[in-house]
């Protein structure tokens, strides 16, 4: 006997939804049922872009709603500690975008009501999912690399237009590159390199008061993580994994399809994924597997992870608020 999908629910209606809500069409067994929007003009129209039989204007009224299982949570950051909170009492499980919060103690609280209410909450870490990532993981864990000693990543692509009230330069909306896109190479360390590290850093300050430019070092002791993350430029956008015996390159890791494993000059190994969707789809359909097996939190991003992020990223703020002299 099949299983009945699972339900979802969309809250915010801008270009992430708009990915997510494309990529689900990838995924067996999950379907959309509603989404929710600040405007009920907005919400209509994406509901009807995507064939979704229920828009609504009032939160509320999706996260009670009997015929949804999971909400997906894609509204700026300031708002996610609330409206998650708000979906976990409600008896939904809970996908948020990351950053899961804008900091530490809010993060905490927020794990702290899905474990009280016995729900399923998960960081929205979709690169982590991504089978050229998990590939490279592999790798690693088979010793392919030898010991990892250094991972590089860097994520950066200018705003071309500048927009005082856009949410990425909006500190009222946890604007700043760094929880907008620094929590992607801060993510790679993570996953590669075990442990809490030393960190320096150094910010450029946009006019608005958020940082657009951020240069990291992440020192655990035996590996040290080199990452960056702008606003101003094009990066390349690459993370390399680099140990004692070999390096594993993946080109736009942030959505990586590919990865590649050098020994030297020469590379001995290549995988491509050849996805069908833009790469939601894999965590998309880790979460509906986690909530048929009938877990609480991922196994691939526990919760423990998205603490972890936030208190290196917080760690990050706090050396960049001592060493840039250009903040305003």
């Amino acid at each position: 006997m099949s299983m009945r999908p699972v339900r979802w629910g969309i809250v915010g209606a801008g270009r992430i939804a708009e990915t997510f809500a494309n990529d689900m069409r990838f995924v067996e067994g999950a379907e959309i049922r509603a989404v929710a929007s600040r405007t009920a003009t907005k919400a209509r129209q994406f509901a009807k872009k995507h064939g979704i039989l229920r828009a609504v204007s009032d939160y509320r009224e999706l996260f009670e709603a009997d015929d949804i299982d999971v909400v997906y949570i894609a509204t700026p950051h300031v708002f996610h500690e609330q409206q998650s909170s708000c979906a976990l009492k409600a008896a939904k499980a809970v996908l948020c975008e990351k950053p899961l919060t804008v900091n530490p103690d809010q993060s905490a609280r927020l794990i702290a009501v899905a474990k009280d209410q016995g729900q399923y909450l998960m960081e929205a870490l979709w690169t982590w999912f991504l089978p050229a990532v998990q590939q490279a993981k592999r790798w690693v864990d088979a010793g392919r690399i030898g010991t990892v000693n250094h991972v590089r990543a860097d994520f950066g692509n200018p705003m071309v237009h500048f927009d005082p009230e856009a949410r990425e330069l909006n500190p009222d909306l946890g604007g700043g590159c760094l929880l907008d896109m620094g929590i992607y190479p801060i993510a790679m360390a993570t996953l590669f390199i075990p442990g809490f590290p030393n960190i320096r850093a150094a910010a450029h300050w946009n006019d608005t008061g958020v940082e657009d430019d951020v240069a990291m070092v992440l020192d655990y002791g035996s590996a040290i993580a080199s990452l960056a993350t702008s606003f101003r430029g094009k990066m390349r956008n690459e993370c390399q994994i680099i140990g004692e015996e070999g390096t594993i390159v993946l080109p736009d890791f942030w959505r990586a399809s590919r990865c590649m494993l050098f020994e030297g000059e020469v590379m001995v190994d290549d995988f491509d994924d050849y996805r069908e969707g833009s790469g939601f789809e894999f965590q998309i359909r880790s979460v509906v597997n986690d909530l048929q097996a009938q877990r609480k939190e991922s196994p691939i991003v526990p919760l423990a992870i998205s603490q972890h992020l936030q208190d290196v990223m917080a760690e990050v703020r706090r050396c960049i608020s001592l060493t840039s002299n250009a903040q305003p």
